[in-house]
This record gives structure tokens, C-alpha cells and sequence, in this order.
């Protein structure tokens, strides 16, 4: 994994817009109306198109937009995390939202998650969230939820490995060195029914082995793993009533613990680490503030970390940063342009975050980012406009940092 030596490098968070044809693609797929060649051969062509679009445009690490985690829709904020319902061996769907997913308690028995349609923001804005023409994200999570209900194993090798190859494939073909694929975190893959397991310990490191296999194989093909834990920041607000800091720090140290595991013994300057709080379009004013996680976050044995700082809930929070030593070796990848909002940030004002950032922790270990995905939160046209404002702020700020 590279560091900024000589310049500002550039990267996304994982999941851009997907086409009206891969769309459409997906939906054939989803309605059986359509040849797993045909599918195939489609997607392959989207993602050569979208590999040689970052890179024209100049991201230094470039991913294959989360193609292979299937949407039929421009707007869809759960691909990242549904897709490994089909990869997970024991896992039944009912016909159930994961908004009513049954509680579950932490090993320590202080706390206990509440469902996605318990969120505290979510009760305090609930006419917002109720009101369709308020902007806010109102979907009730997938009509089919898993539910555990044998022992969970990893089944999704032939998936992987068509979605590495096609990723590989395209890499090649643009002359691109270094590209990343993202993986759930145990923390997340965790959150849904469990009725096989005895406890919520066991069930989180079943889920870690079984995510280690995907986590593996996308190591072994050359690529940077990117995890994508949410739940680590998010779960904060799902419980009530709102418990002490220390307590939900206690009851995310073991999701991180379990994250370890599932990466003990891979090469850590392969792997990177995505934080961020939910992203859904919302008010989030029930967001744990970034102090309070920091150490939490550092506890996670990777080489980089990216994470939220361009959305005006978070931006505030790179003093963080002055106050915390970023460990030899680490990188940052900060989120300099934002899914939360339609207007396109100015170039001048991404240099300024990027160099706030580099002064606080070394132009070198900071790397330009993506708040989180753009796929399926803004148009494609928005998108890829920011994806440009962010390349035209790295030359920018490397122009300061450099002269």
C-alpha cells in the first residue's frame, strides 16, 4: 500500500454509481430473465469502463465500484452489506425487515442492540423520516432478512473469484498498479437473526472465520482489502436507552477483537479499515463523536484507516488529529468530498481539508478519500464530478505541501 512520498494519491471508499444497463442487468438476473454468461460478460465490460473512468480521471488507487454486490436500483444503501447473505452458508431469509431484527446482548450484558428501526435519530426526526418528500432516508432494509439457523460457513468462493477476476482483469487492461476490494466486517456481518449460536460472542466469531476465506482470497489475488465495519461507529445508535461511552466502547472492543482474529497473520500493509456512521441521508445528531472512538479505531490492526471528515456532522473533527499520534506506519485516508449532499465541493475547499489533515499527522500518510460510497446515495453525474473535485484538490494541496 502506498504512501504520498512525493504527492497527494487519491482513492474512493468502494461503491460507485452503477449504469442503467448494469441496472437493468441485475434485474434480469434477479427475474432469472437473463444467462449467467450474459450477466457475466455485461458486468465485465461496466467494470473495464469503470476502472479506465477513475483512471483518467487520476485516482491513484482505484476499486471496482462494488459492481459484483448487485442493485436494481439507483438508490440503495445496503449492497455493501447484502451481498453476503448468498455467501454465507446457514443462513435462512424470511420474510421479515431488518428493522424488526430480534435483539441481541452484548457479552457483557450491559447493553443491548435494539433494531435498525430503533434508532435514536430516527425517533427524534420521526416525522421527517416518515414524511417521503423530506429528503431523509425512509427504506425499511430488504423485504427478506437472514436469519442463522446452522453453522455459518463461507459458500460464496465461485461469486469471489469471478468478481477478482473481472476486477483483475480490468486492472490490467488500464495499466492501473494498485487497485482494492471491499469485504463486511464481522461486526456488521453479525447483525442479523441468530437462533443457532448460543451467545453473541460465538455467533461474532463465526462470522469472523467465515468472512477470513473472502478476506484471504481478495490478499492472495493482489489486491488491498478494504473492510467495511460500520456497526463499529453506527451500532452507538441503535441502543436505548443511550448508554455511558465506556460501556459501548467495552461492547465495540469485541467486535474489534473479533475483526482482528478473522485478519491474524495477513499482511497488514494490505488492509485498510472503513469507518463511518451509517451515511444514510439523515440528521444524525445521535452520532458518537469521533474523540470518544479514536482509540477504538487504532485498535484495529491495519495499515489505514479512512473514515468520514467531509459531511458538516463530521468535518469539525479533524482536531482530533492534534491531539491523537497517529502510530509509525499508519495512514489516513479522510474523507475529503461527501455522498451527503448534491453540491459539488470546490477544489480549493478539498485542498484545505487535505492540508489541515497532512499538517496534523505528515503530508505522507494522508491520503484523499470519499466520505463513503457514491453509488446509490447521488446521481452519477454528481458523483463523478466529485470524484474530479477530488483529484483537482490533491494538486492542489500538493502544490502547498511540496512548493
Amino acid at each position: 500500500m502506498r504512501s504520498s512520498s512525493d504527492r497527494i494519491l487519491t482513492t474512493q471508499v468502494g461503491s460507485l454509481p452503477r449504469p442503467d444497463d448494469v441496472l437493468e442487468l441485475n434485474r434480469h438476473r434477479a427475474e432469472g430473465s437473463i444467462t449467467e454468461q450474459r450477466y457475466r460478460n455485461g458486468l465485465e465490460r461496466a467494470t473495464t469502463d469503470l476502472v479506465e473512468r477513475q483512471r483518467r480521471i487520476g485516482l491513484d488507487v482505484v476499486g471496482d465500484g462494488e459492481f459484483g454486490k448487485a442493485m436494481t436500483q439507483k438508490v440503495d444503501y445496503g449492497a455493501w452489506w447484502s451481498y453476503s447473505f448468498q455467501r454465507l452458508g446457514g443462513l435462512e431469509l424470511e420474510d421479515v425487515s431488518l428493522f424488526d431484527i430480534t435483539h441481541r446482548t452484548s457479552r457483557e450484558g450491559d447493553i443491548t442492540l435494539g433494531s435498525f428501526g430503533d434508532r435514536r435519530d430516527r425517533a427524534l426526526f420521526a416525522d421527517a423520516y416518515a414524511d417521503p418528500t423530506s429528503g431523509v432516508f425512509t427504506n425499511g432494509g430488504p423485504a427478506m432478512a437472514p436469519v442463522c439457523r446452522g453453522p455459518l460457513t463461507y459458500v460464496g468462493y465461485e461469486a469471489l473469484h469471478t468478481d477478482i477476476a473481472r476486477f483483475t482483469r480490468a486492472l490490467d487492461e488500464s495499466g492501473v498498479d494498485e487497485g482494492f476490494m471491499t469485504s463486511i466486517g464481522p461486526g456488521s456481518c453479525s447483525r442479523i437473526g441468530n437462533e443457532y449460536y448460543e451467545d453473541e460472542e460465538e455467533f461474532l466469531y463465526a462470522c469472523a472465520e467465515a468472512m477470513r476465506e473472502e478476506y484471504k482470497a481478495i490478499i492472495d489475488a493482489g489486491l488491498i482489502l478494504q473492510v467495511d465495519d460500520p456497526a463499529i461507529a453506527e451500532n452507538w445508535d441503535q441502543i436505548n436507552p443511550e448508554p455511558s461511552v465506556e460501556a459501548y466502547k467495552r461492547f465495540t472492543m469485541s467486535r474489534v477483537e473479533a475483526l482482528n482474529h478473522a485478519l491474524r497473520g495477513l499482511p497488514k500493509d494490505r488492509i485498510r479499515f472503513h469507518l463511518c456512521w451509517g451515511s444514510w441521508h439523515g440528521p444524525h445528531v445521535t452520532d458518537l463523536p469521533m474523540r470518544d472512538l479514536v482509540d477504538v479505531l487504532l485498535a484495529i490492526d491495519v495499515r489505514a484507516y479512512a473514515f468520514e471528515a467531509g459531511n458538516v456532522r463530521h468535518e469539525h473533527e479533524w482536531k482530533v488529529w492534534r491531539d491523537v499520534t497517529l502510530p509509525e506506519g499508519k495512514l489516513l485516508l479522510p474523507g475529503v468530498v461527501s455522498h451527503a449532499t448534491n453540491v459539488v465541493e470546490h477544489p480549493e475547499l478539498v485542498a484545505d481539508r487535505i492540508v489541515t489533515f497532512a499538517e496534523c499527522v505528515g503530508r505522507e500518510n494522508v491520503l484523499a478519500s470519499t466520505d463513503c460510497g457514491l453509488g446509490g446515495r447521488l446521481h452519477p453525474q454528481i458523483a463523478w464530478a466529485k470524484l474530479e473535485a477530488l483529484r483537482q484538490g490533491a494538486d492542489l494541496a500538493t502544490e502547498r505541501l511540496w512548493s
